[in-house]
């Protein structure tokens, strides 16, 4: 999936979140939108895949809590107290759903 942070949050770049999420423990890539202003080193937009997360067992009903835990980080996306707030959420939730299950 792309996402254009353009129109939500027009200041903060692709580079800046995906730096952010990664102290969240959620991976994600900066992506270039259509006609981007920012080089491809900044970029106005996030790619953000599921086979990662399908894998461990995710489904469709995870996805929105998802989507809102990136939503809290972008946010406030300088909140240090609220980023460790929601890695520790993305680390209970993970638990649930281990790399390996043997």
């Amino acid at each position: 999936m792309l996402i254009d942070l353009r129109k939500k949050f027009p200041e903060i770049t692709g580079k800046l979140v995906e730096n952010t999420l990664v102290k969240a423990d959620i991976t994600v890539n900066k992506n270039m939108v259509p006609f981007d202003s920012r080089s491809p080193f900044q970029t106005s937009g996030l790619r953000i895949g599921t086979p990662a997360i399908t894998t461990r067992g995710l489904t469709e009903e995870h996805m929105a809590p998802v989507v809102d835990l990136i939503d809290e980080v972008i946010g406030d996306i300088e909140n240090e107290d609220k980023i460790l707030k929601v890695r520790n959420q993305v680390n209970e939730m993970m638990d649930e759903f281990p790399l390996f299950a043997y």
